[in-house]
């Protein structure tokens, strides 16, 4: 298993390494009982459910070294491994696998490319694998070292410098000896290049504490520390590690959308046609990671196939979600939106009626549909209101309509005081922006009728007796509905925003 160290919390890491081992028994199981195939089916579902496990990986190259004596596609595995998991930054046992099976093969030659491309990693142990290359350089052809063109150049260094102090022509074997001077000083530049890269994601990875899946929530920091991890890849412009890193995030991170919505949004906007890339995303998000107790991420796989024309889609989308979530308002909401801009108003309606009629479907939830102990109900139909066209022959009467609504508001809702008075402050906004010559006298009365002492407020509970519809007192609801009645409706992206860099304690994913 991987050295994680410092890099992960021991109770969670043995939690993780059970269910590695579990699966590495399995296989065994499978080897003993079925054969080589029947495991080596066992390793391929693990390692399409865990693509970036390191020790997976590790463990599945070290089954296929030991079952398999076909070279090419022992090979072929572990260059699968490389590409799922060679940039992690804890990556030294796979990649000391991957060294071990070519020594044993007696191809030097595989073991020097390997550790070629392992010194231009950012890594862990990044150093040891440097130390190795120089060895091993020493004794490989001076043609296998570096690029043609590279060692053209150098060749070419080595004979001008030669041509300039003049002198005895040199030896071959000197020669040879400049050049492999130059070729080190290289690979040096190399060296110092990733040691510096891997200074940079240093201070991230010290902070990861979980590098794997689990169920249970992370901490804020956590999660804040992957995002400036992400800042610092997207700064990098590299988008090969951009997204590997985005990868590692998502075994973690699995169950918070913010960084599917990041990811997808990342992906979405780089060159050429990404289409089915971010579809995969949100497939991924959405059937397999984040609880539908967060539908967001659903209905942007929605808008999206929406976008990509792929109308059924969207709206079996929709269907789905309300399957288990009959009572989502916003997906209702979102649903009969689409409708309507794809198929037209009644198509909208249709939508609505069929939730208003469902018996599966919360009376609260038809009541933010349908009628007014809701405060949904009222915040939609002031938006609709002040939203009319307007112009300055129309103002009056439009005026007066929204007065009309605001004072139908407070005397026929039966909604608390204080979600009145919430409610109330678009009509003072309206009244101040749009609002005629008299309007300051309507604003100030308002004002006084509303946020007034108990004396004098239209909501003081010692005047209750006096809010009535056709001479009777209009009754509170009780507490149990007014939590529900009250309940403020937000769509999915009202929610995303930065996050406080201090926040603490665990952050909730549902």
């Amino acid at each position: 298993m991987a050295d994680f160290g410092h890099f992960a919390a021991p109770d969670e890491e043995n939690a993780e390494v059970k269910r590695l081992r579990a699966e590495v028994k399995y296989a065994d199981q499978e080897f003993n009982i079925a054969g080589p195939e029947s495991a080596e089916m066992i390793y391929e579902r693990g390692v399409a459910s865990i693509a970036k496990s390191v020790d997976l990986w590790t463990e599945y190259c070290s089954f296929k070294m030991e079952t398999t004596h076909t070279p090419h596609l022992v090979r072929e595995l572990f260059e699968r491994g490389a590409t799922a998991v060679g940039l992690d930054f804890l990556a030294h046992p796979f990649w000391d696998k991957y060294i071990e099976y070519e020594e044993r093969q007696e191809a030097h030659d595989r073991v020097f490319t390997i550790l070629t491309r392992i010194i231009n990693i950012p890594m862990h142990q990044y150093a040891r694998y440097f130390e190795r290359f120089r060895q091993l350089s020493q004794v490989r052809p001076v043609a296998e070292l570096v690029p043609e063109q590279t060692l053209a150049r150098f060749k070419s260094e080595v004979a001008a410098e030669e041509a300039a102090y003049g002198g005895q022509p040199r030896s071959e074997l000197e020669v040879e000896r400049e050049i492999r001077t130059k070729i080190d000083s290289f690979y040096y530049d190399v060296f110092t290049r990733t040691q510096s890269e891997t200074t940079k994601r240093w201070t991230f990875e010290s902070e990861i504490k979980r590098p794997y899946f689990h169920v249970t929530e992370l901490e804020h920091p956590q999660l804040a520390n992957w995002r400036k991890y992400l800042d610092f890849e997207e700064a990098e412009n590299d988008a090969v590690r951009i997204m590997f890193l985005y990868e590692r995030c998502l075994v973690t991170c699995a169950f918070y959308d913010e960084f599917w919505f990041r990811y997808a949004r990342w992906t979405a906007s780089q060159p050429g046609n990404k289409e089915e890339e971010v579809r995969n995303i949100y497939q991924r998000a959405s059937t397999l990671f984040v609880p539908i107790s967060r539908p967001g991420i659903r209905l942007q796989w929605a808008y999206f196939e929406e976008s990509c024309d792929r109308v059924d889609i969207a709206s079996d989308i929709h269907g789905a979600i309300l399957l288990k979530l009959p009572d989502c308002i916003e997906a209702i909401v979102s649903w009969a939106h689409l409708e309507r801009r794809q198929n037209g108003l009644e198509a909208a309606v249709e939508i609505y009626k069929g939730q208003i009629d469902s018996p599966l479907v919360d009376i609260y939830t038809k009541a933010a549909l349908w009628y007014g102990d809701s405060r949904i109900f009222w915040e939609k139909w002031i938006e609709f209101e002040l939203q009319q066209p307007t112009s300055a022959a129309l103002e009056p009467e439009n005026a007066e309509r929204i007065q009309q609504l605001f004072e139908q508001l407070r005397t026929k809702s039966r909604l608390s005081a204080a979600i009145k008075k919430d409610l109330s402050r678009s009509f003072f906004t309206y009244l101040q922006q749009r609002g005629g010559k008299d309007a300051m006298k309507q604003f100030l009365l308002l004002d006084r009728e509303t946020f007034g002492p108990p004396s004098v407020s239209v909501y003081s509970k010692s005047k209750a007796g006096g809010n009535k519809e056709n001479g009777l007192a209009v009754a509170e609801l009780d507490d149990a509905t007014k939590i529900k009645a009250e309940a403020k409706y937000w769509r999915f992206y009202d929610l995303h925003g930065d996050v406080s860099p201090d926040a603490q304690g665990l952050a909730s994913f549902n």
